[in-house]
């Protein structure tokens, strides 16, 4: 049986009390729910300065990667496509002295630039695994830009999520926006939500806050039921910031090991959706804790696993795959 899980079926008006405590205690049916109050610009400002401060710690711990330890799938005199080991940041960010597999990857092959961040056409976050292209040349880098923008590439992800997914594959349909609440994650978008940003200036709480909602499209298919999780191949066919992760906790399934949408974590639960929102099937307080303490110490279980495209230069057909570690 195949579902669709859309915004308007699942999530007719769900109000979040604002700024509740910026970590949460609880798993995926922790409520916080009430009625929005107005936004404090300074309070938002207060907590996602907290939180990219966290972040950037977290980044310099990025896990060292030279040039001989890259996974090289292919390569020419344009491309190079490499398979990422969880916990690399692909790139180094603001703190160039961050070990990343974007650096790895220029000493190793180098760029018509001379610059490593020309040759960055799209990243993987540090926990996740899987097939990442790089551009040596600015021909290649031009057009694989092309190729994103233009969605003409196809993402296949796999990931454990927890608990027993019902139906065989579906689609998820649920516009996302960023949470002033967990600045800067994300969360399903509402209009409740929306409506509170209204009066806010981008000089108070920044552009990113104050975006319209982004149309948001997941599809899935189980792979397999494996006791208290489901393995699924996930296609992202938007691309939004933290897309899977967000959709996965708003069916109630969240992504096992995820630290930041799943069972107690940095943002809000269940992709900011009330827990009387989530389908029958979703995971339970039980089921989370369960699954969070069997893989504590794990790398989140999402791993990029196939890509397909054009070549940015010779225009010929190209596909890769790359087994998932979990």
């Amino acid at each position: 049986m195949r579902l669709i899980w859309s915004l308007s079926v699942l999530c007719a008006a769900s109000s979040v009390s604002a700024f509740a405590p910026s970590v949460n205690s609880n798993c995926a049916t922790s409520l916080r729910m009430s009625t929005v109050v107005e936004v404090s610009p300074a309070e938002v400002k207060t907590r996602q300065d907290a939180t990219l401060e966290k972040l950037r710690v977290k980044d310099s711990s990025s896990g060292a990667i030279t040039k001989d330890d890259l996974k090289v799938v292919f390569e020419d005199e344009h491309i190079v496509v490499v398979d990422k080991p969880a916990g690399v940041l692909t790139v180094p960010g603001k703190d160039e002295a961050n070990p990343s597999l974007n650096k790895a990857v220029f000493e190793r092959f180098g760029s018509e630039s001379g610059r490593m961040d020309k040759m960055v056409v799209h990243r993987l976050g540090m926990d996740t695994s899987g097939l990442v292209v790089f551009a040596r040349t600015d021909a290649a880098l031009r057009n694989m830009n092309t190729l994103f923008r233009t969605r003409k590439i196809t993402r296949t992800y796999e990931a454990l999520v927890c608990g027993n997914v019902a139906s065989d594959n579906g689609t998820i349909d649920m516009p996302l926006m960023r949470d002033y609440e967990f600045p800067p994650y994300m969360r399903v978008s509402s209009d409740e939500h929306q409506k509170a940003l209204i009066g806010l200036e981008a000089e108070e709480v920044g552009k990113k806050m104050l975006e319209a909602p982004k149309d948001s499209v997941t599809q899935f298919e189980v792979v397999s039921r494996e006791d208290d999780v489901t393995r699924l191949s996930l296609v992202s066919i938007s691309g939004r910031t933290h897309q899977l992760n967000v959709h996965c906790a708003a069916i109630g399934h969240p992504i096992v090991g995820d630290s930041v949408y799943g069972c107690g974590g940095e943002a809000a639960p269940n992709g900011g959706l009330s827990a009387s929102d989530l389908p029958a099937d979703a995971a339970d307080d039980a089921v989370q804790k369960s699954v969070a303490e069997a893989y504590a110490g794990k790398p989140m279980c999402v791993h990029a696993k196939s890509i397909s495209f054009e070549h940015p230069v010779t225009k010929d057909k190209l596909s890769f795959e790359s087994a998932a570690s979990f």
